[in-house]
């Protein structure tokens, strides 16, 4: 039974790993009815024994998968800004991108490779890591995503030049549509020395590609 209150706080524990997840309950009990609809639409019994829970894990479900909505990621940067006298290229590459293709709700997966050069200020790394979640975690397009994490680092940090590539599997192209289950998608997006200069845009091409461990 879902409580009425609006923020629904629920413990897990996992092999003595407890993990809090909060939801809001208003919304929860609202998606939870959608979603039972859903099922029976679908020609289901969402009353039968393994679907009897189904529509509420979904509803919350969903709620993680788009929870990047609720965060401000440029707040986040600006919690972890310092100053620092360093002027070279700064790489976080390989951050794992879960998200859901804003089309037909279907997940699409990959990874981020962003980079920039500071202009007086440093960032916390995890929270380039972060900046990325947050933006993914919302009905996106891959396009958009790139170009949001460039943005959002460019105006926040007010660095030198940033960099954002992603690759991605799109599940859309190989569940359904064209089917296509090997096909990977690339897109890039720069901001100052990194579009200006050739040099320096070499050099973050070649990192990524590069296994440096």
């Amino acid at each position: 039974m879902i409580p009425n209150n609006n923020e629904q706080i629920e413990g897990i524990s996992e092999n003595g790993y407890e993990r809090i997840e909060k939801f809001d309950g208003v919304r929860t009990r609202k998606l939870t009815e959608l979603y039972g609809k859903v099922l029976k639409y679908l020609g289901e019994d969402p009353a039968r024994e393994g679907l009897s829970d189904t529509p509420e894990r979904v509803a919350k479900s969903i709620q993680f998968l788009t929870h990047g909505y609720q965060i401000d990621p440029a707040k986040m940067l600006c919690s972890a800004m310092f100053r620092e006298d360093y002027q070279q290229m700064v790489l976080v590459k390989d951050i794992e991108i879960y998200s859901l293709c804003e089309h037909h709700m279907i997940p699409f997966i990959g990874k981020a490779h962003v980079a920039y050069i500071p202009n007086g200020y440093i960032t916390g790394l995890s929270k380039i890591a972060r900046v990325v979640d947050a933006f993914a975690r919302r009905l996106q397009v891959q396009e958009r995503l790139t170009v949001q994490i460039r943005d959002c680092i460019h105006n926040t940090l007010k660095p030198l030049g940033v960099a954002v590539v992603i690759e991605a599997l799109h599940l859309c192209m190989a569940m359904r549509g064209v089917q296509k289950q090997n096909s990977v998608t690339t897109t890039s997006a720069f901001t100052g020395c990194f579009l200006k200069d050739y040099r320096t845009r070499e050099e973050f091409i070649h990192l990524i590609g590069t296994k440096l461990h």
